[in-house]
């Protein structure tokens, strides 16, 4: 069971936002190769909620819905659904079905459906759903990552100038050492060094080091331990690049991760009882506090309209 401790969905997302292209190139080079990476791609992910709200079949860490541009090919905007799945799921594979054919539905443009599946079971590997009847076959078939097909391949991982060689080092580590706390700290300190070894500049550190922060979660005193480790391995590096304000901010940005998954899950609860969320619900959820969103958690099972929710929530 996964712990509550390893929360995977914040980083994953954050770092495929940060490094779209490179995320393609690590998983999925064929796809990367025909993308024209010269023209902006945009992520959709408000609208993603609209088009599959009433569909969820099963939860994940991630998805996501981007748009970008062919390099050689008849249309111009093709469209990329991305999933990351933390959990082996029966329903996984149909899920990716639906989700495709809505979005095309939707937009009538291509849609590639791609999958990471950072689960644990190295024999679950579904890549592709369908059903034949009467003489008619549809079938949907997908490419997909097994983050557990990289285990042997973890020195390689660690030497990679790609931020997702790295972080897919990251997850396996922090697979390894679910409940070795002292274990777990001394692959965050080895990962902490070969991410200052790489000469990175600062933004690509800091990024990098949150995802750790976050997938390698440690008692306080141990992480005590990882800051003092940090001063000295830039001490010795003759570089600053997490000082102590931006300490600071990487806390409060912890903190603030919490707050926005709590807010995103009651967002999908909110939209799947009451439909699309007009926009004053949305901005409420936005600058909520941690208990408002505790109370409207447990006010949408009794209030009978999405008013309701945010004017009777028992906010004592």
């Amino acid at each position: 069971m996964e712990s509550a401790n390893d929360r995977y969905d914040s980083p994953w997302k954050e770092a495929i936002e940060q490094y779209f292209p490179e995320f393609m190139s690590f998983y999925f080079s064929d796809a990367y190769a025909g993308i024209d990476w010269s023209e902006e791609h945009i992520f959709l992910d408000k609208e993603l909620r609209a088009v599959v709200q009433d569909a969820e079949l099963g939860t994940r860490y991630v998805d996501k819905l981007v748009r970008v541009t062919e390099r050689c090919g008849i249309e111009s905007w093709i469209y990329i659904h991305v999933e990351v799945q933390g959990t082996r799921q029966p329903e996984f594979a149909e899920r990716m079905f639906v989700y495709n054919y809505r979005i095309f539905d939707r937009y009538k443009k291509p849609v590639a459906s791609l999958a990471v599946l950072a689960d644990e079971h190295k024999q679950w590997k579904p890549t592709s759903y369908g059903f034949s009847v009467l003489g008619c076959r549809h079938t949907l078939e997908f490419p997909v990552a097994k983050l557990t097909d990289y285990e042997e391949k973890l020195d390689e991982l660690l030497t990679s100038d790609n931020a997702f060689g790295w972080i897919t080092a990251a997850h396996i580590l922090t697979q390894k050492t679910r409940t070795e706390d002292q274990e777990r700290y001394n692959a965050k300190i080895r990962l902490l060094r070969i991410l200052y070894d790489r000469h990175w500049d600062k933004q690509r550190v800091i990024n990098l080091f949150n995802v750790i922060d976050w997938l390698m979660q440690l008692p306080e005193w141990l992480n005590n331990k990882v800051w003092q480790e940090l001063e000295t391995i830039e001490e010795k590096e003759k570089v600053q690049y997490i000082s102590s304000v931006e300490r600071i901010g990487i806390a409060k940005g912890i903190a603030k991760g919490v707050a926005k998954g709590k807010s995103s899950l009651l967002e999908k609860q909110l939209e799947y009882r009451f439909g699309v969320l007009p926009e004053w619900a949305s901005e409420q959820l936005v600058r909520a506090k941690e208990e408002e969103l505790e109370a409207w958690a447990k006010a949408i099972f009794t209030a009978p309209t999405l008013d309701a929710v945010f004017r009777n929530a028992d906010l004592s």
